[in-house]
């Protein structure tokens, strides 16, 4: 027989992100070219598809829909040298397609539909599931399982939690605080969206970072945009004549790295030992896509670009995460992010909530042309002027308020003093 060809997770990742299979896009016993799409992974940014490994037939999958996965897990094997369906065991078939059967602790099989299958699935409750359970307090015997064969799924979990049904026999439901899921036909006038899985883990990551990890304080200044907007026009044709478009948020990266060189502890990450100061700034930008919400892509080492690097970067990252082109790792490692709210109307935002694990975010809000006193030598005036507020949302531990000031007094300086 010759050597199967293994089919793995992809190797990247980093600490706080999760990733789990969304959809094999082939079943076992399907012929499988090398590059194919085989598997749609999603993580807590973004959905990516994995190519196949190899040519050959899919032979068996190990990791299921739902399932969450590890870097460089082995989720399949295809056999190069298959030739058709019907040569693929009957076990991996029964893998890949969740047949209503399902191996019982004792060895015997069980049927879809009971409670008898309810337990029977417990033996093959995927980590997501596993630590929801014990967060909640809950035991798979008495969750009531949608998945495949009566599997238990991360969906049912939240909710016997919501509902506060799902404890262990003879125990009190654990009272997780949150509302119970709707039962039944939505009513009257009532549409209701199901939560997409990158949606349900954003909520969950937010609240996380607010509730349960770090101390937000929220500091905010105003800026003066009319030296950058002089810079802008003067700089634009000849950034379009280069292909790259000259956006604000190109100078609001710029600043936030001269700023970040007064206060590196805006760059860091809280640990229970120390505080972790980074060398390299990768900075996120918080990217609106229609359908999928909010993605935040890194531009990687910031520190060492220019305006015209930066907006090219930018420009780069934005128009992929758009057309849903972004890899794992166009989202991973940031240490630092901003959010311009502003392209969408807000004046102000607080607290913005942190990505963790960094220690701060920078939000910055609509300009505008705004009435405000001047001074010119010992003399003053009346004048309008284009001007934002800003503010950064910092871990109170990583950062005192003084830190916080001189990050963000750094930070207006540099936009006000443009040029100059």
């Amino acid at each position: 027989m010759s050597e199967r060809i293994e089919i793995r997770a992809p190797a990247e990742q980093t600490e706080g992100t999760r990733a789990q299979i969304l959809r094999w896009l082939k079943q076992a016993g399907d012929r499988v070219s090398e590059n194919e799409p085989l598997i749609e992974i999603e993580t807590d940014k973004v959905t990516v598809e994995v190519p196949s490994p190899g040519s050959g037939v899919l032979r068996e999958i190990l990791r299921h829909e739902q399932d969450e996965i590890t870097p460089g897990e082995l989720l399949g094997w295809l056999d190069p040298q298959g030739k058709s369906a019907d040569a693929a065991p009957a076990g991996a078939a029964q893998t890949a397609h969740g047949a209503g059967a399902a191996s019982a602790p004792g060895g015997g099989a069980i049927r879809d539909g009971g409670a008898a299958d309810q337990a029977g699935s417990a033996g093959q409750l995927s980590p997501a599931v596993r630590r929801l359970l014990a967060e909640h307090g809950l035991t798979a015997a008495n969750v009531r399982g949608t998945g495949r064969g009566g599997r238990v799924t991360v969906e049912d979990v939240l909710r016997a939690a919501g509902t506060g049904t799902g404890g262990a026999a003879g125990q009190a439901p654990a009272d997780t605080g949150s509302a119970a899921p709707p039962q039944g036909p939505a009513p009257d006038g009532v549409r209701r969206v199901p939560h997409s899985s990158v949606r349900r883990r954003t909520a969950e990551h937010m609240v996380q970072s607010l509730l349960h990890t770090a101390p937000h304080v929220t500091t905010v200044f105003e800026a003066d945009m009319a030296a950058v907007l002089e810079d802008r026009a003067r700089r634009r044709e000849e950034f379009a004549q280069r292909g790259v478009p000259l956006t604000l948020t190109a100078y609001f990266v710029q600043a936030a790295v001269a700023a970040i060189r007064v206060v590196p502890e805006a760059n860091s990450r809280w640990t229970d030992v120390a505080l972790e100061i980074y060398e390299a700034i990768h900075i996120g930008v918080g990217t609106a896509v229609e359908g999928s919400g909010l993605i935040v892509p890194v531009l990687r080492d910031a520190h060492t670009r220019d305006v015209f690097e930066t907006a090219r970067g930018l420009e780069d990252l934005v128009s992929r995460a758009r057309a849903g082109k972004l890899a794992p790792a166009d989202v991973r490692g940031g240490t630092f992010t901003i959010s311009n709210h502003g392209v969408s109307g807000s004046l102000l935002a607080a607290p913005i909530i942190i990505n963790q694990p960094q220690s701060a975010i920078l939000g910055i809000g609509k300009l505008e042309r705004r009435v405000v006193v001047v001074s010119e030598g010992e003399a003053e005036k009346i004048a309008v002027r284009p001007r934002c507020y800003v503010t950064l949302t910092l871990d109170h531990r990583a950062m005192d308020g003084h830190q916080a000031n001189r990050f963000m007094q750094s930070f207006v300086d540099t936009l006000s003093r443009w040029g100059s």
